[in-house]
Order: structure tokens, then C-alpha cells, then sequence
């Protein structure tokens, strides 16, 4: 038995999946809805709490994301965020209304009256603030916990109503004592136990997964990534031999990524991986192609085609495994609110109706921290489990414009030594991502007395827990210069290397 779980309604915030994130960190089950989801629904799912997320509308607006008034009525404790905060506010009455300046980024929050969702936060601290509008009217069994220096109503709390409200994205890293908070409304104000943990979740996953694909086969797209490989050896200890993962060289991978990887997995993990050489294949495809979205989406449809060839050789499969995570979804598409598309992913999106697969993915709602825990109760080792995020695409998105097989090499020797010199200076577990990108632009230097005028490549390092935000990584510069020096004297066509120090937000962690 999970236990009582909390519903969060979805409304469109980038942060919604980091609420899921927060609250199962704590130990309890959750799950993410749409906003307009049935009343009725809610109450067969009988939860012990809501959480409404944040979103960009403005609950004055025609139009505005809304669900039933109903929820009011469920008698559950309700934490609004953000605009959610400002739906309760509305709902309860509360005049919302345009605030004369905005709040984005950092913000301090002080604590002005006795909380129970404020129990144990510092008397002031940082928050994580996004919102243009703000409360000016409420009803008397309502109070006000927490202001800032732009909104006087931060936080609202009617014990009575058992309806709480924070302006500020508590979710967040940015905020302090966000957990403490959360963690506030899950156990002393909605009184639900700690019951979920991802021993649980492999549990109930591989119950799942068996009860659904039975003797069925399966093909599993792996990428040498933790994510997939995490998902080959949960579906391997479900389903067995009926498990087909297959490994694609796209000829985009890291530089002798393909050899090196199908041996550890054949010899190290004991996977059966079919392995399938296409470099040739999608550098044809991505022939002139300069668009990042236009690249993604024939790379996705390149790999189908080619999974698709495997049926033949193992008979007829009915379902096709992939290990997507949430980031990736919430980048491309609005699968649980209304969320804008940042970009799209090679895969997300389903499959062509003509193949007739069905698409398995366990880890659609996770992170990747999260799924490397699970890697963990699964007995992967510890050096495969912290291997850096890398795209499916692979390299075709960090060599800007349009792909050459002199570029992929240029790109894949100054990768190397990157990743070299991260292990030498032992800063590689110190970094969330680490790679290099190689820029269609030309500048001029000088080498042995020599003009030269050669490509720009960047090098990217980024510290993140789950990938949704990232601060750039502030390496030693006796690191940055030796790796610039290497990639400068040892790749041919590369005479500048830059470093990005860009976060997430504004920037996206990959270029394109």
C-alpha cells in the first residue's frame, strides 16, 4: 500500500514536475493531473492533499486556466503556487488584480505573522520569484504569513478553509528552506506519512510492465546513456529474454563511444544488445540541414526507421521501450498542462501510427537523479550511474549549423580531451554536464609564427540536481587552461575555445 498520495493540478508552469520532484523526495506518492481534470476523479483517487502549481495566465484574464469550483469543497488541505495561490485567492473571494512591478529572480521573503506552513523557516530568507500580479483584498479568516518587498501578500494561510498560498516558487533550489516548507503542508498540516521511495517504485513498476507486456516482445532503444540503461536492466529482471535492447551508432556519438560501450554491456551488465552501425545512414539524412528543430526530428524518425529493420530479424514486437525523462517532455510538449513548448525532443511525441508499437515509458515522470537511484537499488555500478547526461542526437546538436564528418571529428577530439582533463583535475562527479560545442564561425590566430583562421569551439559545464535549472560551473582556471590549450594544439581547425557561463534559465543547458 502507497498510502494517502497528493494530486497536483497542472497549469502550465516550467516548475510543475519539480513540485512532483519535492514531494517525493519526502517520501510521499504524488502524481501530476490536468487543471480541469473531473471532481469526481479527485475523489476516486481519494488524496490526501492538492498542490496547484504555478502557471503564465493571469486568473482575471478570459480564458484563464480554471478547474472546478468543486475542489474547494473536497474538504482536502490545498497549497496554491504562484498562480495557484492566486486561483485559491480568487476563488476564495480575494481581489487579484496586475501589480504596478513584477517580481522575477531572486526576492526576499520575511515572516510576519505565526505560520503552520512557515514552522521552523528563518524569520527572512531567499526565494524564487515569477509573477506579475498580486492580492490586494481578503476575507478576515484568511492571514498573512510572509511578504516581500513587492508583494505584501506572499503568503496567505486559512487553517479554518485548510487552504494555504505562496507567491514564490518554494519548489525550486533557489529558495531556501523550500523543502521545509512543502514539507510543512505534507505532514503537519495535511497529516500524510512517508511511504514512497524508489524501492517502491521498481516494485510497482515491474508489477506494471508484466501485467501489461506479458510473453510480448519488446525493443529497447539504448542509447549508452544512464537513463536507458537503468530502464534495460529494470525491463531485463521483468521480462527477460522477450527484452531486445538495441544500440544505434548514429556516428554522432562520443569519440570510440560505440565499441567501448557495446562490450560493457555485453560483458559488464549482461545485455543481449543488437548493435546496428547507421553512421553512414544520418549523416545522408542531416546532409545541409542547419536547423536545430529540423535536425531532431529527422534524427527521431531516422532511428525509428532503423529500429523498425530489428522486427525482421526477431519477429513481431509489440511494444518499444525508451527512457524519457520528464525534462524532455516538459521541453517539447504539454503532455499534463498548458505548458509552453521550449523544444522538441528526438524522443518525445509518440510513434507513427503505421508501426503499430506501443510505447513503454516508466520513467516519463522521473529525473535523472531519480533514475539513478534506481540504477542503484538495481545494482549498477556507481561510474556507469554518474555518467553525464548526452543527448540522443548527440553531437548533430552541438555542432552548430549544418554536419560534416570533418566537424563531428573536430568536435568528438575536443570532447576527449575535455573529458580527459575533468578526470585528471578529479572534477568529473563535481559536474552535472560537461561537453564541448563547436560554433560555424571562423576566427583568426597565430601558430608557430603562422596565420590561421579556424572554428571557435565552447566549452560547457553546468551544475543542476535535475536538469529543469543549472548554474554554469565555476571551474579552476588552471583547468580551463589546460584544456584549452590541449584542444587549441591538438585539434586541427580549432585556434579559440570559449566558456559558456550561461544558466538555466535564461539559456537552455544544451546549444540547441
Amino acid at each position: 500500500m502507497i498510502g494517502k498520495s497528493v494530486l497536483i493540478l497542472d497549469f502550465g508552469s516550467q516548475y510543475t514536475q519539480l513540485i512532483a520532484r519535492r514531494v517525493r523526495e519526502l517520501g510521499v506518492y504524488c502524481e501530476i493531473l490536468p487543471y480541469n481534470i473531473e471532481v469526481t476523479e479527485i475523489q476516486k483517487r481519494d488524496p490526501g492533499a492538492l498542490i496547484l502549481s504555478g502557471g503564465p495566465s493571469s486568473v482575471y484574464e478570459a480564458g484563464a486556466p480554471k478547474p472546478s469550483h468543486e475542489i474547494m469543497d473536497l474538504g482536502l488541505p490545498i497549497l496554491g503556487i504562484c498562480y495557484g495561490l492566486q486561483l485559491l485567492a480568487h476563488f476564495s473571494g480575494m481581489k487579484v488584480e496586475s501589480a504596478r512591478e513584477r517580481e522575477y529572480g531572486l526576492a526576499n521573503l520575511e515572516v510576519v505573522a505565526k505560520s503552520e506552513l512557515l514552522k521552523g523557516v528563518g524569520q527572512s530568507g531567499r526565494v524564487w520569484m515569477s509573477h506579475g500580479d498580486k492580492i490586494t483584498q481578503f476575507p478576515e479568516d484568511f492571514s498573512v504569513t510572509g511578504k516581500t518587498e513587492n508583494s505584501e501578500i506572499a503568503v496567505i494561510e486559512s487553517s479554518a478553509r485548510k487552504i494555504y498560498g505562496i507567491q514564490f516558487h518554494a519548489e525550486v533550489v533557489h529558495t531556501e528552506d523550500g523543502s521545509k516548507i512543502i514539507s510543512n503542508f505534507l505532514f503537519d498540516i495535511s497529516g500524510l506519512v512517508k511511504n514512497w521511495n524508489m524501492g517502491n517504485f521498481i516494485s510497482s513498476s515491474m508489477k506494471w510492465i508484466k501485467e501489461t507486456i506479458g510473453d510480448k516482445k519488446v525493443i529497447l532503444g539504448l542509447s549508452g546513456g544512464v537513463d536507458s540503461t537503468v530502464l534495460a536492466l529494470l525491463l531485463k529482471k521483468a521480462i527477460g529474454e522477450n527484452l531486445t535492447p538495441v544500440f544505434v551508432d548514429t556516428g554522432l556519438l562520443r569519440k570510440n563511444e560505440f565499441i567501448t560501450l557495446m562490450e560493457r554491456f555485453r560483458s559488464e551488465l549482461g545485455l543481449d544488445v543488437t548493435g546496428i552501425d547507421a553512421g553512414e545512414i544520418f549523416l545522408n539524412k542531416l546532409k545541409g540541414v542547419s536547423s536545430p528543430e529540423e535536425k531532431r526530428k529527422i534524427i527521431g524518425k531516422t532511428f525509428i526507421d532503423i529500429f523498425s529493420t530489428v522486427e525482421d530479424k526477431i519477429g513481431k514486437v509489440e511494444y518499444f521501450a525508451q527512457g524519457t525523462l520528464y525534462p524532455d517532455v516538459i521541453e517539447s510538449v504539454s503532455v499534463k498542462g498548458p505548458s509552453a513548448t521550449i523544444k522538441s525532443h528526438h524522443n518525445v511525441g509518440g510513434l507513427p501510427e503505421k508501426m503499430n508499437w506501443k510505447l513503454i515509458e516508466p520513467f516519463r515522470e522521473l529525473f535523472k537523479d531519480e533514475v539513478r537511484d534506481i540504477g542503484r537499488e538495481l545494482g549498477l555500478d556507481e561510474k556507469f550511474i554518474m555518467r553525464h547526461p548526452f543527448p540522443g542526437p548527440g553531437l548533430a546538436i552541438r555542432i552548430i549549423g549544418d554536419i560534416t564528418q570533418e566537424k563531428i571529428v573536430k568536435l568528438q577530439e575536443a570532447d576527449a580531451i575535455l573529458k580527459e582533463e575533468l578526470d585528471s583535475f578529479d572534477l568529473y562527479n563535481s559536474v552535472w554536464q560537461s561537453f564541448v560545442v563547436l560554433l560555424p564561425v571562423k576566427t583568426v590566430g597565430v601558430m608557430g609564427d603562422i596565420r590561421t583562421y579556424e572554428n571557435v569551439a565552447v566549452i560547457r559545464l553546468v551544475e543542476s540536481v535535475d536538469g529543469m535549472t543549472a548554474d554554469w560551473f565555476p571551474a579552476p582556471p588552471d583547468f580551463l587552461t589546460k584544456v584549452s590549450n590541449r584542444i587549441v594544439n591538438e585539434v586541427k581547425g580549432i585556434n579559440r575555445v570559449t566558456y559558456d557561463l550561461t544558466s538555466k534559465p535564461p539559456g537552455t543547458i544544451e546549444w540547441e
